[in-house]
């Protein structure tokens, strides 16, 4: 098994997350320190990552999080910030955040020791749904709106085509419904600032059939097993 995938599959981090690991050198196979992404793990070698030995989970977890604003989506953090895991206190299982939400950003977050799964809901050609409920400055009209459905330009990327659904608007603030199929960092905050506004709020709502519910913040939930079913109908 590769390297990458068998980080992953230890509950660590997804399969991506696991290359940076590997490459910052905190990795050690039978003792030895290895850098390289194509090193074969077999039955009888130990892995370590920081001195500690790290094992293939027994059993695979899922669970969604209502993140609020002020966490970062980390396992650990080197600024002693607060991260998504101080959340999960009561969770006994080694779990990670599959991709991120920005420190300002609230709402459903995955949380999960499935590296496989991880690895699918992150990749750039993913094309899962993830759909937010944000607050703009000021109101906004259907060009702009227009705009933003068909692609925007926020800086070294061009956003593809995504749903841009206003639900309320006055002239101090917009409430807008945003479903995109990409996760670049910050994103909607930059589609926005395209057409000069503001995000002043911004919470996600849902990941693909996945819904955050009546999660309050700070709280988390395993996945029932309709939603762990659509989950694992992603590998196929």
């Amino acid at each position: 098994m590769r390297i990458n995938k068998y980080i992953a599959q230890c509950g660590i981090a997804s399969r991506r997350k696991a290359e940076d690991i590997i490459k910052s050198g905190k990795v050690k196979v039978n003792g030895k320190v290895t850098v390289d992404l194509s090193t074969d793990i077999k039955d009888t070698d130990i892995v370590s990552i920081d001195g500690k030995t790290i094992k293939l989970v027994a059993s695979l977890v899922y669970y969604k999080l209502n993140k609020p604003k002020g966490y970062i989506t980390s396992s650990a953090d080197d600024k002693d910030r607060k991260t998504v895991l101080n959340l999960m206190r009561g969770v006994h299982y080694r779990v990670f955040p599959v991709g991120r939400l920005d420190y300002d950003t609230e709402g459903l977050l995955l949380m999960t020791n499935d590296g496989d799964i991880a690895n699918i809901l992150t990749k750039p050609n993913s094309e899962v749904k993830k759909t937010y409920v944000l607050h703009i400055q000021g109101g906004i009209n259907k060009e702009e709106i227009k705009k933003l459905s068909s692609g925007v330009d926020i800086g070294d990327y061009v956003t593809k085509p995504c749903s841009v659904e206003l639900i309320d608007t006055n002239e101090t603030q917009s409430k807008l419904k945003v479903t995109i199929t990409e996760g670049k960092n910050r994103q909607i905050r930059k589609m926005f600032s395209t057409i000069g506004k503001e995000v002043i709020f911004l919470k996600r709502i849902q990941i693909g059939e996945i819904k955050l519910g009546g999660l309050s913040r700070g709280e988390y939930a395993p996945l029932n097993q309709k939603e762990i079913k659509y989950l694992k109908s992603l590998k196929k």
